[in-house]
């Protein structure tokens, strides 16, 4: 049964469909029509519940109502955790979440729903609260676990991002999952490319067969060879048996070969030679052996640089570069860090037993700003170090390693950012990314002229090549 919006009506009187004149008629979007509705006072505790927000979630009024949001959290899920961001008083004016695809771990299961939400100012620009509506469209995801549901957009489990740039590398993950051609996998360390080729594996028709990945940087120049290609009895002095390498134990599936610009040019030719034939010979034998392999490599150095110094075969090259995969830094995608450092620091709160806990916005502010040289890898870590000094209900920014604490801004953005200027960068990225990087949709998101988005687009460095992230042809 539906809740009274406190003004009895007649049998026979009808609603005044001018919504302005007669607020029941939008209590029905919470009601009837199946919309959730909620909202939250300036403490982010939970005032108004609708029948809808019930039945998505299966949380009634009385559990929720004087809450905090993150009652709708848990392991793995996104949840409302952004209007926090949304409410700080260094938000900038406007800043909303438009129709975000979101995953709650509640009483109904784990739901992914579209919400839309936004602070509510006074006519002082004092935040008193904030509302938001969202709707179930789990079904038309064919639901999922938490972490499938975690993979949003992408499809692709461990990847967490919905930048422009992340969804060109979903894009181009899937292509080359499609096809069995050579692909090389390329980016700074720490931006995850041994999880493009793990992706690419069990999302292609391979994914039942072996993946075995080799560190090419991490092996003797004079092993390296046996370990790729195996060697027979008394093929050297160690050799005390047979031994079968990584092409014969691939077979069947993928063989990933990281720091692949680190191979010796005598490995190259070996390599080269055994794509072209796929078979292999063992070292210190005559047998021709057969191999079925999918390959993938991956580099963080400038291959074609390494050709020009004369350090790889341009042959080589051209062979291992048939289809490219890029994986951006994580400075060029900055709108995805509160995502991944949320994501990181559910998961480390499961594994470790411990009640989730969330970053208040100075902490997300100064991640935000990090230039992150250690990318990815450097984020979890810093997360992980400040879930171990964290004292308080939520992580600060003193609770961050010293590096990420310290005011460096990227290369090409303006120094010494205010957190308001820092919560207005955020803004427009997640503004820029909610459209596609259309800059006229995003200024009118924004409720600011295209002119004010350019210049601030110019005053916090967002145009260094982030325009162009996601706009290379395959």
């Amino acid at each position: 049964m539906e809740r009274s919006t406190g003004r009895r009506r007649a049998p026979e009187d009808r609603l005044d469909l001018d919504f302005e004149r007669d607020p029941e008629v939008l209590a029905l979007m919470g009601g009837p029509l199946g919309l959730g509705v909620f909202t939250l006072d300036a403490n982010g505790a939970v005032v108004g519940w609708s029948a809808g927000a019930e039945r998505i979630t299966g949380l009634s009024r009385r559990e929720v109502v004087g809450r905090g949001i993150d009652v709708l959290e848990g392991p793995g899920c996104e949840g409302f955790r952004e209007l926090g961001d949304l409410m700080a008083p260094s938000a900038p004016n406007g800043a909303a979440i438009e129709n975000r695809v979101l995953v709650l771990r509640v009483r109904s299961g784990v739901r992914r729903v579209v919400a839309n939400a936004r602070a509510l100012r006074d006519a002082n620009g004092a935040v008193y609260g904030a509302i938001a509506v969202f709707s179930d469209v789990t079904a038309a995801f064919g639901g999922g676990t938490p972490e499938e549901l975690a993979a949003g957009d992408s499809g692709l489990p461990g990847f967490v991002g919905r930048s422009q740039a992340m969804l060109e590398v979903y894009r181009r993950v899937r292509l080359a999952a499609d096809s069995d051609v050579t692909t090389l996998v390329t980016g700074e360390s720490g931006t995850g490319k041994e999880l493009a080729a793990r992706a690419i594996h069990d999302l292609s028709e391979r994914r039942r067969g072996p993946f075995v990945a080799i560190n090419c940087s991490a092996m003797p120049e004079s092993l390296l060879e046996s370990e790729l290609f195996g060697h027979v009895k008394g093929a050297f002095t160690d050799a005390v048996r047979d031994r079968v390498g990584a092409f014969e134990s691939a077979n069947g599936g993928t063989l990933f070969l990281d720091e692949i610009g680190e191979i010796p040019p005598f490995v190259q030719v070996k390599l080269l030679r055994a794509l072209q034939e796929r078979e292999i010979r063992r070292v210190g034998g005559s047998e021709v052996v057969p191999v079925d392999i999918r390959l993938v490599a991956a580099t963080n150095r400038d291959l074609e640089r390494r050709v020009a110094e004369g350090a790889m075969r341009e042959d080589f090259y051209y062979r291992i570069r048939v289809f490219e995969v890029h994986l951006p830094p994580l400075r060029d995608r900055a709108a995805d860090v509160p995502l991944l450092a949320r994501h990181f620091l559910a998961r480390a709160c499961e594994k470790q037993g411990r009640a989730s806990v969330d970053l208040d916005q100075d902490a997300v502010a100064a991640l935000v700003r990090h230039p992150w040289p250690g990318n990815v890898r450097e984020l979890r870590n810093a997360v992980e170090h400040a879930l171990v000094v964290q004292r308080g209900a939520r992580i600060g920014v003193d609770d961050l390693p010293a590096t990420v604490r310290e005011r460096r801004p990227a290369p090409g953005t303006a120094p010494g950012l205010t957190p308001h200027e820092e919560a207005e960068k955020l803004a427009i990225l997640d503004a820029l990314d909610a459209t596609g990087w259309n800059r006229t949709r995003a200024a009118e998101l924004l409720h600011i002229s295209r002119v004010t988005l350019w210049k601030r687009i110019r005053l916090y460095g967002i145009d260094q090549g982030i325009f162009r992230r996601g706009t290379r042809d395959v």
